[in-house]
């Protein structure tokens, strides 16, 4: 692994290389892409690509990459924009792409507006609120994560994300009843670690999870785009927006194995089933499934 930085007015843009560039076999790279998470979630799932060279990056404001432009929100056409400005800085030409959750949305906003930047990309799970009915529901969801979070914490927070994240179905009146998540039932404390800046958890990322996908500018882009979600995310909110999202699109759902981090191995704690997990990637990537 090589690590290298992108130096921009705006931002220093880390990223890794591993494998060589040139590519060995001529075949593009693969870029795997996360939003908020950065290159460190994908840890597991690139060393069962050994056989490609992988590209991994922190998007601006994460990770390593400091932003210079005094800004703390995260929207998902400059993140596109970055990530042309990495692959024409690499001269690789048009680059496969994994994106996960927000780095999904990112990645559809890439093919939109740069479509030779791309030649396959794997969207998996994009939490896009404006493609489901409920949308205006989904908001008042997102936005109770983050009263939660200004009113008691990381922890509280998270409790709520879950418990958002986790409902099958519609957020309908009995969703909006229960009272607010306890961290206790997902093994967290209760006290209040002061932060407020968690991109996640906060309305920083809130463009990200509003963006509205221009169908006609990715059904007219030569981009193989293929849509997927893991299985145990069936009836959640993250598996109606990709099938939202690929109906969209004139196509079926691509279902994984396992659930919205189902690549991760032990960087988060809640491991998924990586290997499995690549196997499907790689049949997805080669065209076989």
């Amino acid at each position: 692994m090589t690590t290298h930085t992108l130096a921009t007015d705006a931002v220093d843009l880390v990223y890794d290389v591993h494998g060589p560039l040139p590519t060995a076999d001529g075949r593009p790279p693969l870029f795997m892409i996360g939003q908020p998470m950065d290159a460190t979630g994908f840890t597991t799932l690139r060393s069962h690509f050994t056989d490609r060279t992988v590209i991994t990056y922190d998007p601006r404001g994460l990770g390593r990459s400091v932003r210079k432009d005094g800004r703390i929100d995260h929207a998902p056409t400059v993140q596109a924009d970055d990530l042309h400005g990495l692959i024409e800085a690499l001269g690789v030409g048009p680059v496969e792409m994994f994106g996960s959750s927000g780095g999904a949305i990112v990645a559809l906003a890439l093919v939109a507006a740069h479509p030779g930047d791309v030649t396959t990309v794997v969207v998996h799970e994009p939490p896009l609120l404006p493609v489901v009915p409920d949308a205006e529901a989904c908001a008042r969801a997102r936005a109770a994560v983050r009263d939660t979070y200004e009113a008691k914490g990381s922890h509280a927070g998270m409790a709520q994300f879950i418990a958002m994240t986790s409902w099958e179905g519609e957020f309908t009146d009995d969703y909006f009843a229960k009272p607010a998540a306890d961290p206790a039932l997902f093994g967290m404390p209760s006290d209040d670690d002061g932060t407020r800046d968690d991109p996640l958890l906060s309305d920083r990322s809130w463009a990200v999870s509003s963006y509205k996908p221009d169908v006609a500018a990715l059904t007219a882009a030569p981009t193989r785009i293929v849509v997927a979600a893991g299985i145990e995310s069936k009836g959640t909110f993250t598996w109606r927006t990709s099938v939202a999202m690929a109906e969209l699109l004139g196509q079926e759902l691509t279902v994984f194995p396992s659930h919205h981090g189902g690549f991760i191995g032990g960087e988060y704690g809640y491991a998924g089933q990586p290997e499995a997990f690549a196997d499907k990637l790689h049949e997805v990537l080669d065209g076989k499934s």
